[in-house]
């Protein structure tokens, strides 16, 4: 029997759990510091999750602080429970200025969909907060203003990605191909009618990696490479 897509991540209530660990660095700040952030973009069959993993590994050994993934699911959670966006507010401040002066609330690109216009506004002041692995939700595009944000993409060829998703899924091949073909057609059109942008221009990203050719260790290490050689602030990175 073939395995739900959501297999391939951990459970929302587990990220969650390490989300919250950020509420008391927040409300119990040592020194004002700004903090990079990472957003990830990738075609559907990607080892999206699994890079961001293996970059909060190695980060957190560069740096000997926390770092947080959010995906769709943990976003969604974030931006749906009131709960708990009163809680990220009240440590960041009035969010609400920040997104007007990104030009994102309101906006003539960002979708009147009240679900996404939530996401969009908790992704956000996630990416301020920095020590975070953004994946999806087009964090490219919404943080693309914010100076502490690198952003990264992985491709791969549709074969390759129809390969992945069968292992990853137990599913067989003909399967694999439908679920490739129109979830990257449905992600393709969610950014382009949400933020009125395509996701797989080059423009979005720093640096854009062929999933098919490098490994995860491979483009971790050299994203590593890549924001520690462009962060400015002295002494966030171990020597």
């Amino acid at each position: 029997m073939p395995k739900p897509f959501s297999y391939l991540t951990p459970s929302t209530d587990h990220q969650l759990a390490a989300w919250e660990q950020i509420q008391y660095r927040l409300s119990h700040p040592t020194e004002p510091r700004i903090r990079p952030t990472i957003t990830l973009s990738r075609q559907f069959g990607c080892e999206g999750f699994p890079l961001a993993e293996r970059l909060k590994a190695l980060f957190e050994a560069a740096t000997s602080e926390s770092w947080h993934i959010y995906d769709k699911s943990l976003v969604e959670k974030v931006a749906q429970d009131e709960d708990i966006s009163l809680r990220l507010l009240k440590n960041l401040g009035d969010m609400t200025h920040a997104l007007e002066s990104l030009g994102l609330y309101p906006s003539t690109h960002v979708t009147h969909d009240v679900a996404f216009e939530k996401v969009a506004k908790a992704i956000v002041p996630i990416a301020v907060m920095g020590n975070a692995i953004i994946v999806g939700r087009g964090s490219a595009i919404l943080c693309k203003e914010l100076s502490n944000c690198f952003h990264f993409r992985m491709e791969a060829g549709f074969d390759w990605r129809v390969a992945r998703t069968m292992k990853g899924l137990a599913m067989a091949k003909g399967e694999a191909e439908e679920m490739v073909k129109i979830n990257t057609r449905l992600r393709e059109k969610f950014i382009d009618k949400c933020l009125g942008e395509n996701s797989a221009e080059l423009k979005h990203y720093n640096a854009v990696f062929n999933n098919e050719r490098y490994s995860l260790r491979e483009m971790a290490a050299a994203i590593l490479a890549y924001v520690k050689s462009g962060w400015t602030e002295k002494g966030y990175f171990k020597r």
